[in-house]
C-alpha cells in the first residue's frame, strides 16, 4: 500500500532523508523509530504528499502521490504530532466539517460521528468548544476525524504523545483493530514499548537512513539476540554511527 522507491529529500546542501526503499503491506502496522532529527517526520511528510521528493517517488496504492495527489490523498489520512482543530467548532462540528470535505452523506456521517463519539469516549465534552480541550481531548477527536472516510492508509506521527494512559491504550486498541481489519498503520514514534506491543514490523533510521528493518525477532536477532526494543534500538543505533552506515 506504500511504497518508497529511492525516495529521498533534501533542504538546501542537507539530506534529511537519504535515498529509501521501503515497501509497507496492506494491514500492516509499521513502526518508524529514530533519534530526534533522523528523517521520520520527514519520511512521512512524504508520503502524506506534504513534501516531495528531491529524487525518487512515493507510491500510495500503486499511485505515484507526486503525479496524482488528489486520487492518492483520497486512499490516505495524516495526523501530525500537534493536531490542529478549529478553536471556535464543538468537536463534533469539526467532525461533521471534516465529513464534508470528504464528501460524506448527511446520515451516513451523523452515524458514523456518534459511533466514532462512542468509541473514544468523547460524549461527555464533544459537544464543547474545541479551544477549552486538553492535548489529549484534541488528539482523540484528531483520531476520530481522520477514520471517518474509512482510509486504506493512516499516516500517525507520535499519536500517542502527551495522553494519558486509559487513552494511550484505547488509541492503540482502536489501530490494532482497523490494522486487522486491512489498514495500513505507518506510525512515527519514540515510544519503544508501543512499537514493541503493537507493531509488524519496524524499521529504524539514524540520520536520513533505513539502519533495520524487520519483525521483533529479526531485529533481535541483528542486535544479538537483547530482550527488549530498548535495547535493539541503542544497539542498532550506536553500531551504525561508529560504522557511518
Amino acid at each position: 500500500m506504500i511504497s518508497f522507491e529511492r525516495a529521498s529529500r533534501r533542504f538546501g546542501p542537507k539530506v534529511a532523508v537519504h535515498p529509501l526503499d521501503l515497501s509497507i503491506g496492506r494491514g500492516e502496522f509499521f513502526a518508524f523509530l529514530g533519534p530526534n532529527g533522523a528523517g521520520k517526520t520527514t519520511t512521512l511528510k512524504m508520503a502524506a504528499g506534504l513534501l516531495r521528493p528531491s529524487e525518487g517517488r512515493v507510491l500510495i496504492g500503486g499511485i505515484d502521490i507526486g503525479i496524482d495527489p488528489i486520487a492518492a490523498k483520497r486512499l490516505l489520512a495524516y495526523v501530525p504530532d500537534q493536531p490542529y482543530l478549529y478553536d471556535k467548532l464543538t468537536g463534533r462540528e469539526f467532525l461533521r466539517f471534516v465529513a464534508g470535505l470528504y464528501g460524506i452523506d448527511t446520515a451516513d456521517a451523523r452515524a458514523d460521528i456518534d459511533r466514532y463519539v462512542a468509541t473514544f469516549d468523547m460524549k461527555d465534552w464533544i459537544d464543547e468548544l474545541t479551544e477549552t480541550y486538553s492535548h489529549g481531548m484534541k488528539q482523540r477527536v484528531a483520531l476520530a476525524a481522520t477514520l471517518l472516510h474509512e482510509p486504506r492508509v493512516v499516516l500517525l506521527d507520535e499519536p500517542l504523545v502527551g495522553l494519558d494512559p486509559q487513552t494511550s491504550r484505547l488509541v492503540k486498541g482502536i489501530l490494532r483493530e482497523h490494522a486487522s481489519k486491512g489498514t495500513t498503520i505507518f506510525m512515527s514514534t519514540h515510544v519503544l514499548s508501543v512499537a514493541e506491543q503493537t507493531a509488524d514490523r519496524i524499521g529504524i533510521l539514524n540520520q536520513g537512513k533505513l539502519v533495520a528493518l524487520g519483525t521483533m525477532d529479526e531485529l533481535r536477532a541483528k542486535a544479538g539476540k537483547p530482550e527488549n526494543l530498548e535495547d535493539i534500538f541503542f544497539r542498532i543505533v550506536e553500531e551504525a554511527e561508529a560504522t557511518g552506515k
